[in-house]
């Protein structure tokens, strides 16, 4: 009888196996929750988990000169290392481990570790100078004062700038960019408004138009949470590329202005609105807010702005805003929170490198605080965080389902930052360690609001 040979997929002399060793110590875990497969063929891990793939040893080298969140994300964002499967099932794995979605700064490895780190790169030939950045990092938009006019501009043009093909094949018809509003987790869109603008019994996520009717629902509710009537002037704070600006003017006969720093969201919301025979009622801006100087408006929205911001400009942010809207006015503000405690997220994690340069969540608890101090009278706050993990997994099945499309528009880096970015998002919303939130906020000295939320709800 011939003897048994030993399979190369758990072969503890192969890469994959040494890669697991090195893997739990950057993540700092007894155990890697993941079947890895290494560049030479061979694998390690439970033959069930989800599957991440190193296909270069330049990957390991990118971990070994910065051992943690940046070093994985680099790699995966430069194709060194895959999810090839399921990305929510791997990521979550990473994030069962501590590593995609923990608090604050990132454990670094003691000296002990970083040694037995730099020994398995030697025996797997992965030693060498630190490979450049791939080039979609942001590097110029972090030039400058933080939160200056200028470095502002160019953090927004980073992320926003891209192509406006290639966020219609993200966002779909409705191009909004911020969370949806569903009924149910099973992802029907909730029942609020009736009559033209109901959106009830519409296709859930997996559908094409599900998506599309869930953010016209969160528009919607939007509109009549400030209390929007005909001849009323509105002012939208990081207008994007028009899509609530039309909504409020289309069904509510308001004029909108809406401004935002990127050029090309704004040449787009202008010919939709043009398109729409809405060009009398909308106005769209590439302009600061804080440069806004023809108040008052009878109500502001800022839907998935303020996060731009930054936490020391906050207080300043609401200051700007209260002085634009006249007595009894409302500011609907809408905004992704910080829920994980005093420890904010990592600056050099990926989400600020490659996503969101100088982009800062700060907690509801800290932006109530803002608005209040700036004088405003807080009516409602509503928690949407699971609304925005569904919405995440909408983009990304659009995405992937567009894929070539995407690659041949952005190129593959950026297509894969935005489904890294999304997918582990989606993850943070369900850990819980990051929220959203709209704030409702009223200037005293005119109209009482209603009494009970069924004035909006």
């Amino acid at each position: 009888m011939a003897p048994t040979t030993r399979s190369t997929a758990d072969n503890s002399r192969g890469s994959a196996a040494r890669l697991a060793k090195a893997l739990a110590i950057v993540l700092g875990t007894p155990d890697v929750p993941l079947r890895l497969k290494a560049w030479d063929g061979s694998e390690a891990g439970p033959r069930d988990a989800p599957v991440l793939e190193f296909r270069s040893r330049r990957a390991l080298r990118r971990i070994l000169w910065s051992p943690g969140q940046l070093g994985l994300s680099r790699a995966y964002v430069a194709g060194e290392l895959d999810a090839p499967g399921d990305i929510f099932a791997a990521f979550t794995a990473l994030s069962s481990a501590g590593k995609f979605a923990e608090p604050g700064p990132f454990r670094r490895p003691t000296v002990p570790e970083l040694l037995t780190l730099a020994a398995t790169a030697v025996q797997l030939g992965a030693v060498g100078p630190n490979p450049a950045p791939p080039p979609e990092e942001a590097r110029v938009a972090r030039k400058g004062r933080v939160h200056s006019r200028h470095r502002d501009a160019a953090a927004i043009s980073h992320h926003y700038d891209v192509g406006n093909d290639f966020y219609a094949l993200v966002l779909g018809k409705s191009m909004v960019y911020s969370c949806a509003v569903w009924a149910d987790t099973s992802g029907e869109t909730r029942e609020g408004s009736t009559g033209e603008n109901s959106t009830a019994g519409v296709d859930g996520p997996e559908g094409l138009d599900g998506l599309d009717a869930a953010q016209e629902a969160k528009l919607d509710l939007v509109c009549r949470k400030l209390g929007l009537k005909p001849g009323m002037r509105v002012l939208d704070v990081g207008c994007g590329w028009g899509s609530f600006a039309l909504h409020a003017a289309e069904k509510y006969g308001v004029t909108v202005l809406g401004v935002t720093l990127s050029a090309e969201q704004a040449n787009l919301a202008r010919k939709r609105a043009a398109e729409a025979g809405l060009t009398e009622k909308v106005e769209i801006r590439v302009q600061d807010y804080r440069d806004v100087a023809d108040g008052p408006f009878d109500a502001i929205s800022s839907i998935g702005m303020s996060e731009h911001v930054g936490r020391e400009q906050t207080p300043g942010y609401a200051s700007a805003l209260h002085s634009l809207l006249r007595p009894g006015g409302r500011l609907l503000n809408h905004a992704i929170s910080w829920n994980a405690g005093p420890t904010g997220p990592d600056p050099d994690s990926f989400i600020p490198r490659y996503v969101f340069p100088d982009g800062e969540m700060i907690s509801l608890g800290e932006m109530v605080v803002a608005l209040e101090g700036a004088g405003f009278e807080v009516l409602d706050v509503e928690a949407l965080r699971q609304h925005y993990a569904l919405t995440l997994r909408a983009w990304v099945r659009r995405l992937e389902a567009n894929w070539d499309q995407a690659v041949a528009l952005t190129g593959v880096g950026r297509a894969r930052i935005w489904r890294l970015y999304m997918a582990s998002s989606a993850i943070g919303f369900d850990n819980g360690l990051t929220g959203v939130n709209q704030v409702l906020v009223q200037r005293p000295g005119g109209a009482e609001p209603p009494l009970r939320r069924t004035g909006w709800m």
